[in-house]
């Protein structure tokens, strides 16, 4: 199923077809140079092979814009073939390489829950929870009597990703992560 939307109404995370070829949208910007007719600018990845492009789009352009069907999964584990997942009413297993997965790889914890998304039988893509809860592994000591300031030092967490977190959390510390931002939210 496909909307047809203004360029304007683009937004991070949308799958588009352009010239029969599916890409999701990583980055967009609205520009408006002077007296000249704005522009939407907006970088996005190839679906089927993974590789990046960059469109400039006018504002006044029409853009397919495609729906996804949805479904539940369960995250298994990962190998060199990819990322696996299992339907958990079926235990129908679906595989996904990591280049479709992108920058969420570093939030997947097994036995999580996710939304897989798929374009007709193929899966493309998960959707993540809002916010995960994960263990810092590695950071440099916490320090006593430190509060919430706008300093902040790298932690690295149970998935290997590292973000930024404020002074006072140390290792073996629980925190949520925001998965869309990939910053620190809170301690969990």
């Amino acid at each position: 199923m496909a909307d047809n939307l203004l360029a304007t109404q683009l937004r991070k995370g949308m799958i588009v077809k352009i010239d029969n070829k599916l890409f999701r949208i990583f980055d967009r910007q609205h520009v408006t140079p002077g007296n000249l007719r704005g522009f939407v600018r907006v970088k996005m990845r190839n679906i089927q092979n993974g590789a990046m492009a960059e469109e400039k789009f006018r504002s006044e352009d029409i853009v397919e814009r495609v729906s996804l069907e949805q479904k539940e999964m369960q995250y298994l584990y990962n190998d060199n073939d990819g990322y696996h997942f299992m339907d958990t009413a079926t235990y129908d297993q679906v595989r996904l390489q990591a280049e479709l997965i992108g920058d969420l790889v570093g939030f997947l914890k097994p036995e999580m829950s996710v939304e897989v998304e798929f374009y007709g039988e193929n899966p493309i893509g998960i959707e993540l929870p809002q916010t995960v809860d994960l263990k810092v592994v590695e950071t440099m000591p916490a320090i006593k009597g430190a509060t919430a300031t706008n300093q902040t030092k790298p932690a690295t967490l149970e998935t290997g990703v590292v973000i930024q977190v404020p002074p006072f959390i140390g290792e073996g510390d629980v925190i949520r992560v925001n998965t869309e931002t990939g910053e620190y939210q809170t301690r969990a």
